[in-house]
């Protein structure tokens, strides 16, 4: 029979089997999930528990020994899969760890350099040994990057002194253009002084907003005065493109009227007189009008001159006509001379001849009188035909 310290022991090893086969269950189960660092946890684990439970040499005991050995394997390929896994990842962030501490963009390099720690945080075991040399690589990066950004930083602070000292010069300048009425020279200044701004680079997040909004302020001043002035002058140059349209309408009248007599073109005159007191209207509305009221006074005074030209050629044919017309009589008067004369040679009376000789005296101072007339004709062409090679 058995005895009561006997019937504990069968007790006892029942529930050590129960707990070796719980191990192997929960063995199995960690071996089919895909969480590699709870398999790492778990390995430790069912090892230190599967070692705790007394071990009494039995065949069932072996069998199930063998079952566990062949889960814990199958966990320590996991395992050594995921080290693999780990360590891969791992130099891929310290590769990036590296090209952030070259990096100029600091902030961001900042950003993402606290980003590649929570990673690697976050990926677990590649070993202890391969922990350790990866962790002094990763490390060292990260130290580099501290060290690039703080020099970065002291540079920039040397940068921002220096941007902040061309900057209050800045301010001085633009203060000085306020009051400033040269508005294309001032306008060109400022946009250099604008340039020179960027230039200058950040004066920190301290000063910039700071120093900006006063730079600024004296631009602002400049370009509502200048705005202003132009909308006054654009209002103006408005009234002066009203006035010379209509100046263009009165010398259109005049004209379509086709008179071209001295008090049409006096009146035309007097209109080019008041174009030119009106002022400009703008660059590109003045030639405009212009060109309209030029092309109608041009029509004018080209009708007037061809007018001219035509009357001129009329008086010279006249005068000319005239010429000849006297010319021929003074012929006409030597050949009735020379007719009378010869009749003189026939007269017998002394009365007779007198009166003859009264008549040929007669007719040449006729003649003298005409030649005369004909010097003052060849006189007055002459000077006209002068004039006119002149002009």
């Amino acid at each position: 029979m058995y005895n009561e310290e006997m019937v504990m022991d069968v007790e006892d090893f029942d529930e050590d089997i129960k707990l070796r086969k719980q191990l192997i269950e929960e063995a199995k189960q960690a071996a089919a999930s895909e969480d590699r660092s709870l398999v790492h946890k778990e390995i430790n684990r069912l090892k230190r528990q599967w070692k705790r439970i007394p071990y009494r040499d039995s065949a069932y005991e072996n069998e199930l020994s063998e079952e566990f050995d062949a889960v814990m394997d199958s966990l320590y390929g996991m395992r050594n899969e995921g080290y693999q896994g780990n360590e891969e990842r791992k130099r891929e962030l310290i590769a990036q760890a590296k090209e952030c501490a070259q990096s100029d963009q600091i902030r961001a390099a900042g950003e993402q350099m606290n980003d590649l720690m929570n990673e690697w945080k976050a990926i677990g075991s590649a070993g202890k040994e391969t922990d350790d040399a990866l962790w002094e690589e990763f490390r060292t990066e990260r130290q580099k990057f501290f060290d690039h950004r703080r020099q970065y930083w002291e540079d920039r602070k040397e940068q921002f002194a220096n941007a902040k000292a061309i900057k209050t010069e800045l301010i001085a300048k633009a203060k000085a253009f306020e009051d400033s009425s040269d508005w294309q020279k001032t306008s060109e200044a400022l946009r250099e002084l604008m340039a020179e701004w960027k230039a200058a680079g950040s004066a920190g997040k301290e000063h910039e907003d700071e120093l900006w909004e006063e730079f600024n302020k004296s631009r602002q001043v400049f370009y509502e005065r200048r705005n202003q002035h132009y909308e006054e002058l654009h209002e103006v140059q408005g009234q002066r493109l009203q006035q010379k349209k209509e100046l263009i309408q009165q010398a259109k009248a005049i004209l379509d009227e086709q008179l071209f007599q001295k008090e049409q073109t006096a009146k035309m005159k007097e209109l080019g007189v008041e174009w030119k007191n009106i002022g400009s209207c703008g660059k590109g509305k003045d030639d405009e009008a212009w060109s309209e009221f030029r092309s109608i006074m041009d029509e004018y005074f080209d009708a007037l001159k061809a007018m001219n030209e035509q009357k001129h050629a009329q008086w010279r044919q006249r005068m000319s006509e005239i010429r000849n017309r006297k010319q021929e009589l003074i012929q006409d008067q030597k050949r009735q001379i020379k007719r009378m004369e010869d009749e003189i040679i026939g007269l017998l009376g002394e009365r007779a001849i007198a009166d003859m000789e009264d008549r040929i005296e007669d007719k040449k101072d006729f003649i003298a009188e005409l030649e005369n007339e004909v010097a003052e004709l060849d006189q007055r062409l002459d000077e006209d035909q002068r004039k006119g090679e002149e002009a």
